[in-house]
């Protein structure tokens, strides 16, 4: 199996000029994503497509209803709007479609790194990339006297003084929310420790290691200064925490970071103070503790091809040039379309991509890890049970499932 990558040269690479199309449709489009603005984003340009009825479905639980709203004949959604990750759910369950027929016929213009290939077959269209890096109040940093972290150690050390300080009783914040939020920081933080999270060349669970217990630790250590509510922190809930002056450091989506003090009745001090860097190393490595990504939409498979070719145009209508004429549209993303000029918003995931960022792991199994991750990893962080017990447990979890789907013996 083949996967294109994102890498820094192609997240900077421009392509030819690309002509605006039309947006005439004569089918249902329905589409299912998440909820960040660049997301929205796409959704409303779709929606301005006319000659049919084009509707969306933006929510943080979009990775626990994409593949049940497409395995219907025909699909409820002729679209999901994707990641790195949560495609292989979908082509494990065959439930989207090739889209070099699409493609031929209504996308000649798109830059090469938006054809997410498969198996030699184009499977997705790519519209942006992502990671997550530091955000933090250079204000606080400054004012208890602090250089800006560049590793998850100083940012322990910054985070004790800023609390001895009366600075900041919470200074640390993440989506350390139980379930994929959680497993996500610790892939994250174990591919900064070098951990593997497969034993070579095989299905074979790999994370119940040094570098596995050493994740959990800089995880519960990092927890020591976040919100006591820190496990139902989602992405929305740590920027609301950030938004309202109450965190200090933390690692956070690019997609969040670009639009992080947009919103009403965020503090001057939290507008003027903002900042964002690059990815935290850990334990001494160098690779970022963080994982590249691809956001895209794919097209579903049990829906009539009126649908699909519907649906095909209205999301290339989302993702049209003409969209980053807008100043605010233009900064929601590092977006890989073309006439895409890197905003001071985008220098964090410029940033992960110029430093050896890996990308998530895109394996069939992968997501059954991710998933035992999320459901076992929330009885350490409350101290419930040791480090190596969790990963056990996760290990354990993950080979049920993975022997029932046929990954192992």
């Amino acid at each position: 199996m083949f996967i294109k990558t994102i890498t820094a040269a192609s997240l900077i690479a421009l392509a030819a000029p690309t002509l605006a199309m039309a947006c005439e449709i004569g089918a249902r489009v329905s589409v299912v994503g998440n909820e960040f603005p660049a997301i929205q984003t796409v959704g409303a340009g779709a929606q301005e497509c006319e000659g049919g009825e084009v509707t969306t479905n933006l929510t943080a639980d979009h990775q626990t209803i994409n593949l049940p709203g497409m395995q219907g004949n025909p699909a409820e959604y002729t679209s999901a709007i994707i990641a790195n990750s949560s495609i292989v759910a979908l082509m494990n369950e065959d439930v989207i479609r090739p889209l070099g027929d699409l493609i031929e016929k209504h996308g000649k213009d798109l830059q090469p790194t938006q054809i997410i290939t498969i198996g030699g077959e184009p499977m997705a269209v790519a519209f942006m990339a992502n990671a997550q890096h530091l955000v933090y109040r250079a204000d606080l940093l400054e004012e208890a006297g602090l250089d800006v972290p560049t590793t998850y150690e100083e940012m322990l050390e910054a985070a004790k003084t800023l609390r001895e300080k009366g600075i900041s009783e919470n200074p640390v914040g993440g989506p350390y929310k139980a379930g994929w939020n959680l497993a996500q920081e610790f892939n994250n933080m174990f591919l900064g420790h070098g951990g593997t999270h497969f034993k070579d060349g095989t299905a074979e669970p790999n994370v119940n290691t040094p570098e596995g217990v050493a994740t959990l630790e800089m995880m519960k250590a990092l927890a020591e200064y976040m919100n006591p509510d820190y496990l139902t922190h989602d992405s929305n809930g740590t920027n609301a925490e950030f938004r309202a002056g109450n965190v200090a450091l933390m690692h956070m989506w690019g997609s969040r970071a670009a639009t992080m003090t947009d919103a009403d009745g965020v503090p001057q001090e939290v507008v003027d103070g903002f900042a964002i860097a690059g990815p935290l190393t850990v334990g001494g490595g160098e690779t970022p503790a963080s994982t590249l990504w691809w956001d895209g939409f794919t097209v579903a498979k049990n829906i009539p091809d009126e649908e699909a070719e519907a649906t095909f145009v209205a999301l290339m209508h989302g993702i049209r040039p003409e969209i980053l004429e807008d100043e605010e549209t233009a900064k929601q993303a590092v977006w890989l379309i073309e006439g895409y000029k890197p905003t001071e918003a985008a220098k964090g995931v410029f940033a992960a991509a110029q430093s050896g960022t890996i990308p998530y792991p895109m394996l069939p199994y992968m997501g059954l890890l991710h998933t035992a991750l999320g459901n076992e990893l929330s009885d350490f962080m409350q101290g419930k049970e040791s480090a190596e017990q969790a990963l056990s447990d996760v290990e354990a979890a993950y080979t049920a499932a993975a022997k029932e789907q046929g990954f192992l013996k």
